[in-house]
């Protein structure tokens, strides 16, 4: 017989053997026989298996010795096969239901990384972001000493950055709709909108990568505000506009907008009055 035929049908006979073996675990009534099966799947990084067998018994190993640690590698098990929503949902109720358990901190770790990695793109709805940054934020004061506490707050960073973002796509929104005024139903005009959302935003995240970016928007908005003033606020707007480029100059020295704002503050300086 050829040797690849051997070792294919070998292979093959390992694999129905494994199956045959894991469909005799699921039909067995001993449940700590299936337990210690589960277990041996989680080592192996079989974590389908192994769940599939932990959500039958959980409830059921509750009362016993096997209780907590089963309730968190059926979690862990989740969170392994990158279903985060579950596992974040089986973390939480892990340290819910064992406040002191041995895998506590471990669950409320897990739990805001599973919600950390379910953030989405900055254009969509940033609810599961703020519920992410949340859980980090107890984890952090439940373990404040923890030695994932930098990690933690990277993590945080990351979302808050995240949230940073959109408001600055919201912000360079308004500016780019500049003088139209259809949107403008209650008052006001869109550089005005602008400056404020990004001074919010900067207020909220002060310590965002989009830091420069924001500011720059910030002055160019205030620069195009005063050329389109009325003579009676011209002047007191563009000496904001200068105000502007100074604080973002003095923090921003060596900045990639350094062109465009020297430009904006030689024409200001030309606008207003001596």
């Amino acid at each position: 017989m050829n040797k690849n035929i051997i070792i294919t049908l070998s292979a093959l006979s390992l694999l129905l053997t494994s199956c045959n073996s894991y469909n005799n675990v699921l039909r067995a009534d001993d449940y700590d026989y299936r337990y210690e099966a589960a277990k041996e799947y989680f080592a192996a990084g079989q974590y389908v298996r192994s769940y599939q067998l932990l959500e039958d018994m959980v409830l059921l190993m509750k009362a016993t010795e096997h209780g907590e640690e089963s309730f968190y590698m059926l979690a862990m098990c989740y969170y392994k096969t990158r279903d985060y929503e579950t596992a974040g949902l089986y973390f939480e109720r892990y340290y819910k239901t064992y406040p002191k358990g041995t895998y506590t901190e471990l669950a409320r770790y897990y739990a805001g990384k599973a919600a950390y990695m379910q953030s989405p793109d900055s254009r969509l709805d940033q609810t599961s972001t703020i519920a992410a940054i949340n859980r980090l934020k107890d984890y952090l004061d439940y373990y404040p000493y923890s030695e994932r506490r930098e990690e933690v707050t990277d993590m945080i960073y990351q979302l808050q950055d995240n949230l940073a973002l959109k408001e600055y796509d919201a912000a360079r929104l308004y500016y780019n709709l500049g003088s139209y005024v259809g949107n403008c139903v209650f008052g006001g005009n869109n550089y005005e909108a602008c400056i404020i959302t990004a001074e919010n935003t900067l207020k909220l995240y002060p310590y965002t990568q989009y830091r420069e970016d924001l500011i720059m928007l910030m002055l160019k908005a205030r620069y195009h505000l005063a050329l389109n003033s009325v003579e009676a606020k011209a002047d007191e707007r563009f000496r904001q506009a200068i105000d502007e480029y100074y604080g973002f100059k003095n923090e921003f020295p060596e900045s990639k907008y350094t062109k465009e704002a020297d430009q904006i503050f030689k024409v200001c300086s030309s606008k207003v009055r001596m």
